[in-house]
Parts: C-alpha cells; sequence; structure tokens
C-alpha cells in the first residue's frame, strides 16, 4: 500500500532500539519504550501560506529524525507500525 502525505505531514518508521543495556542486561519487550528515532518514509508537498503559496518540508525521504515522545499516529502499513505526524513534531535531523 502506497500512502501519500498531505500538507505538512510526514510518514516515519521507527527505527528500534538496542535490546540491551551498555552493562549486558537485556531489556524485555514489556519494560521498552517506544523509540523517538526514526527514517521518514514519505513527505507532503508542504503547508500554504497566507499568500497561497506552498512552503517546502525541511525534512525529505531518506533523513534519520528525533521527534517528540507523544508526537504524531501510530499506524499500520502492510503490518510494519509508522508514525504519521507534523513537520513540527520533529526535533530534529540526524546525521
Amino acid at each position: 500500500m502506497k500512502i501519500k502525505p498531505l500538507n505538512d505531514r510526514v510518514l516515519v518508521l521507527r527505527v528500534e532500539e538496542e535490546q540491551k543495556t551498555a552493562g549486558g542486561i537485556i531489556i524485555p519487550d514489556t519494560a521498552k519504550e517506544k523509540p523517538q528515532e526514526g527514517k521518514v518514509v514519505a513527505v507532503g508537498p508542504g503547508k500554504m501560506d497566507d499568500s497561497g503559496t506552498r512552503t517546502p518540508l525541511e525534512v525529505k525521504v531518506g533523513d534519520r529524525v528525533l521527534f517528540s515522545k507523544y508526537a504524531g499516529n501510530d499506524i499500520k502499513i502492510d503490518g510494519v507500525e509508522h508514525v504519521f505526524m507534523r513537520e513540527d513534531d520533529i526535533l530534529g535531523i540526524l546525521d
């Protein structure tokens, strides 16, 4: 299934975190938090300003991003969990 986000929305695939700590302790699934890092899968065309022109997004497909803990809406696409969010919910682009 293909999804094209509208306006300033972004579709992000969460990146899984390490399964164990630096000390070697394995973290069970029940104790894990959802990762706040992901890879941008699709972006919208941008937000319309008051004059009617589109402002392009700063993120692009393939960027690794850091987003706020409760950002966006979780959706499943072909059995894989993604997050749909506005560009404003993205805190930064990782290098």
